[in-house]
């Protein structure tokens, strides 16, 4: 293994020759060196690339660094030089005789070492499939036992299989520190790390200040970060011990490409993955996501308060009085207005709950008694199901109709707020494909006319909400048990409690707090609270597929595989054979086949990884309508090996559990 070496006579001419043979090489011994403008070092698997670079185009200073080998070049992970650029291209990374891995110039002058005083005998450089750069004896082969590791010392840059966090035993600390700018990788002011000042927390620092922090680790995850949570893309984990205590994650995919990267412009980490479609870097999410989750930003005891969209609304401060005789006379004084309050209006029930109470929700109101006596007492055997607020019954009023009545449990996952939410959406909305609040069960057997006809009728539902209505809503939850059918089968979008509005030129927001049912929320929802109505198209394409095949998305069982049901359809596709996907059931002689190839294909378009690439509803239910538009290629989908939990199907993906959701059919009445 003499390549390198020779580089130093041959030159350019010599690296035109053995670039070819330069793939398989992943590490140099002390005979062997390497030379700027020669041959690179490249991982095993073709990834990772170490090399010179000069960052941006107005600077000629060099520098050596680890990059992602097939994406662009601003894609460095790692840079050994950070404060110590070349002036020019004479630098030359060799093994010296202590048997550290040293950067030299022109003038052989050292300008970056590995330091460490642990020698060995063969000692050799390698770089790993994990674009760790490691240096190891040569008979330790590939045991981990590193005499020094570039993950050990990160910069900009966290990959999977980093440690983020202190190794108490050398008195190491790993942080990520920004660079100071685009072409400029010295060390910035902008950091993230784990700190130790009572429980360990992720902390991001600008200067010596605190500007973002996770909240205490509990055991479970970080109190202040519900984003960090189990979920199909990565898995994460926070070790501590007495010899270690840092945070780590790992790509559940390894085929793909991840990295969260410190921003110093934005002041913000970024979470990027790869695009073989695009052949290009997709953000997927980033941190501090809004005003509110920077470091008191609104003061000591402020509470920040931010509405639909990313711009803060308005701060509230919130005085805590010092003297226990003045909290005592307040209290008290508030007690006595809220009691008479509450026997004028003869009102005791809960009366906290904000500005919605001044909505006029022109709804009939009936007593409780009414309730009761309708439900037979919420009597079991008038139970319909269970949702996310809790049980819904099947009642008889007086005057002979039959409604369906939702209890909201004590125990629900869903709380008060979020149930008034869905009553004020379904108040204001009005629209043939949303149901109103009298419905009915009944069952009946599906036929392909019947499923293409809830497949529109859903679609138009959505677009209503999405472009037509007073209000702009994100759904946040569209799944099959929310979806409920009139005695004529037309379909009615239902479950309200967990949509947002928008204001008229919104499209997209986000949130810290997940909601919704794995196995219909889009990838960028589900990893980082990305929604707009991009996501409601994803939820669409599955329930689209569920019909189509008459199987559940969560859950999906083949015996011949373990892909999820957003796979195996995108294997038929790929395979031709998009018709094994439809229900035997359902595909009786006489159906209309190019509309179940329609559907599939439109299916296969909304659940598309990337939301930019998936259609609006108004373009779904034009192809919908008509055989003659012309309808793009699909991409590869989300999550197509993942299949989500199995044990719940809860709308409040946090550490909570919520009831099953039942379906259930409906039948409009007018108000």
């Amino acid at each position: 293994m003499e390549i390198l070496s020779l580089a130093f006579i041959g030159g350019n001419f010599l690296f035109l020759i053995l670039i070819g043979y330069s793939v398989a090489l992943d590490f140099i011994t002390p005979s062997q060196s390497m030379i700027d403008g020669g041959v690179t070092l490249v991982s095993g698997n073709g990834r990772f690339e170490l090399g010179f670079f000069s960052p941006g185009l107005t600077t000629q200073k060099r520098y050596l660094g680890i990059r992602y080998r097939n994406s662009p070049a601003t894609a460095v992970v790692w840079v050994a030089n950070r404060s110590s650029p070349i002036n020019d291209s004479s630098g030359v990374l060799m093994i010296d005789s202590t048997g550290n891995l040293v950067l030299v110039n022109a003038n052989n002058s050292a300008v970056w070492s590995t330091n460490t005083t642990t020698g060995a005998e063969r000692p050799v450089v390698q770089l790993l499939d994990s674009g760790n750069l490691v240096l190891r004896d040569q008979e330790d082969g590939n045991s981990g036992n590193y005499l020094w590791q570039s993950f050990d010392y990160p910069g900009d840059t966290f990959m999977p299989g980093m440690k983020l966090g202190w190794d108490f035993k050398r008195g190491l600390n790993r942080r990520l520190t920004s660079w100071r700018s685009a072409d400029d990788p010295a060390p910035g002011d902008f950091t993230w790390g784990t700190e130790l000042e009572g429980n360990p927390e992720l902390v991001m620092r600008k200067g010596a200040a605190k500007f973002y922090r996770s909240g205490p680790w509990n055991g479970m995850g970080f109190s202040g970060s519900p984003d960090i949570k189990p979920n199909p893309v990565f898995d994460y984990n926070f070790v501590l011990n007495e010899d270690e205590a840092y945070y780590t994650y790992a790509y559940k995919n390894s085929s793909a490409m991840l990295r969260l990267v410190m921003n110093q412009t934005l002041y913000s980490r970024q979470r990027y993955t790869w695009s073989e479609e695009t052949k290009s870097w997709v953000l997927y999410g980033s941190v501090p996501r809004d005003l509110c989750d920077h470091y008191a930003t609104c003061g000591a005891y402020g509470n920040c308060i931010i509405g639909a969209g990313t711009a803060p609304m308005k701060k509230i401060a919130v005085v805590i009085p010092v003297t226990a005789v003045f909290i005592a006379a307040i209290l008290l004084i508030s007690y006595f207005i809220w009691r008479r309050e509450a026997n004028r209006t003869g009102n005791w029930g809960n009366d906290q709950n904000n500005d919605r109470q001044k909505e006029d929700l022109e709804l009939p109101l009936f007593e409780f008694t009414t309730v009761v006596d309708a439900t037979s007492n919420f009597s079991v055997e008038e139970k319909l199901g269970e949702g996310g607020f809790g049980a819904v019954y099947r009642g008889t009023l007086p005057d002979g109709r039959e409604v369906a009545v939702k209890r909201l449990s004590r125990d629900s996952g869903q709380g008060l707020n979020e149930f008034k939410n869905e009553v004020i959406l379904i108040t204001k909305l009005q629209h043939r494909n949303l149901v109103k609040l009298i419905d009915q069960a009944i069952r009946k057997q599906l036929d392909w006319s019947k499923r293409f006809n809830i497949i529109c009728g859903i679609a138009k539902g959505l677009l209503y909400l999405h472009q037509d209505s007073r209000l702009r809503i994100i759904h946040r939850d569209l799944k099959a048990s929310n979806v409920l059918l009139d005695e004529a089968m037309n379909p009615k979008i239902s479950d309200f409690g967990l949509a947002r509005i928008f204001a008229g030129d919104q499209t997209e927001g986000n949130t810290s707090r997940v909601v919704g049912t794995y196995g219909y929320m889009a990838p960028e929802y589900a990893t980082d609270g990305l929604f707009s109505v991009k996501s409601d198209v994803f939820s669409f394409g599955i329930l689209m597929l569920e019909i189509v095949s008459g199987k559940k998305s969560r859950g999906f069982f083949h015996p011949n595989h373990s892909l999820s049901l957003i796979g195996f359809a995108w294997r038929l596709w790929k395979d031709e054979k998009p018709l094994e996907l439809i229900d035997a059931s359902s595909s009786e002689s006489g159906s209309n086949i190019s509309e179940m190839m329609r559907c599939i294909h439109i299916s296969l378009l909304c659940v598309q990884q990337r939301p930019e690439d998936r259609p609006s509803m108004a373009s779904v239910v034009m192809m919908l309508g008509g055989e003659s538009t012309a309808m793009p290629f699909p991409r590869e989908p989300g999550f197509i090996n993942d299949k989500g939990p199995l044990e719940s199907d809860s709308s409040w993906i946090r550490l909570q559990r919520s009831s099953t959701n039942q379906t259930t059919i409906s039948l409009l009445e007018p108000r």
